[in-house]
């Protein structure tokens, strides 16, 4: 007799809080503590399936990576000397291995999905939605978004994946890695590009090529609040449900709620309870109820507990 689903399962655990720069950078290592903590002040551990996390292979990486920006990273990693990209993401010891758990573990959620052991999955330590094929980005050295979507497509030849995004960062990474695929429906609600980092995810870029017309980006001013993100879900939220996913990723970053140190949204984690119990609604419609949350930002400790578990909050009462 098969199973009985979980409503919604977390994937955590020392290999995937090893993940950050140290504690004077804004992607510490004291951010999935945060979160435990105050999901198990709220309750909310009671009702949710808790999983450990895995280790992504080399040639998992490379499902997404090229293999001399893997090698690049193990060397650098090993070394702990120097920086990954320009300046943002330093090559601190063990950072390969922390990268590689964060890629493994989203890879398992996806896979507890896919199987049906759980509806909804959650990882705080993850979404590292800026680093590209051949470069880390903005504090993310392997991209486990997109190192997600391409076993989506090769391993289970899914043909319609929506990835939507509401950090306050514009998900370049996975945008320009998969702008002209057809099979990615990609929304992305983000700070204008002119106000912050990576300037990108002008509103006129919706796809190219085979992606012509699947891509969806909304450039939220500065200041944005709660009744403006929710005006523009409407548009993103209407344009996922069209494409009638088989799998729906939720970038759910924390750094868009007011406060942050170094974004300039100005949401609630209202706004992150409506996401995931909106993307939780159209995949049921869909027949699946398959989502995967990845934390993604957020550096202001207090705001990425309070919208992470209200992400989980949603989940658990989306049945």
């Amino acid at each position: 007799m098969r199973k009985r689903s979980a409503n919604t399962c977390i994937f955590t655990g020392p290999a995937i809080a090893a993940y950050g720069f140290g504690n004077d950078h804004p992607f510490g290592l004291d951010r999935h503590d945060a979160f435990i903590h105050a999901l198990e002040a709220s309750g909310l551990a009671e009702h949710v399936t808790s999983h450990p996390t895995a280790i992504a292979t080399r040639e998992q990486l490379a499902l997404f990576h090229t293999d001399d920006y893997i090698a690049r990273v193990k060397q650098l990693s090993d070394s702990g000397t120097g920086f990954l990209d320009s300046g943002d993401t330093p090559a601190m010891p063990g950072i390969y291995e922390s990268a590689a758990a964060v890629a493994g573990t989203s890879l398992a959620a996806t896979e507890a999905l896919m199987s049906g052991e759980c509806r909804r999955a959650f990882v705080p330590i993850a979404g590292l939605h800026h680093a590209r094929r051949d470069r880390a980005g903005g504090f993310c050295v392997f991209n486990d978004c997109g190192i997600v979507i391409e076993h989506l497509v090769k391993l289970h030849g899914l043909e319609r994946i929506a990835y939507v995004d509401i950090d306050a960062h514009h998900g370049d990474g996975v945008f320009y890695a998969f702008e002209d695929s057809p099979r990615v429906y990609f929304a992305d609600l983000h700070e204008d590009g002119r106000c912050l980092y990576p300037g990108t995810g002008a509103e006129h870029e919706t796809g190219k090529g085979a992606g012509a017309g699947r891509k969806l980006n909304i450039a939220m001013a500065p200041g944005a609040d709660d009744r403006d993100f929710l005006a523009a879900w409407l548009r993103a939220e209407q344009f996922i449900a069209a494409a009638e996913p088989q799998f729906i990723i939720l970038q759910c970053g924390a750094d868009s709620l007011a406060g942050d140190p170094i974004t300039h949204l100005a949401y609630s984690e209202k706004s992150h309870a409506h996401a995931a119990s909106r993307l939780a609604a159209v995949a049921r419609t869909c027949g699946h109820s398959r989502v995967l949350a990845l934390g993604g930002g957020g550096y202001n400790r207090d705001n990425l507990a309070r919208a992470w578990c209200a992400v989980v909050r949603a989940f658990i009462y989306s049945d």
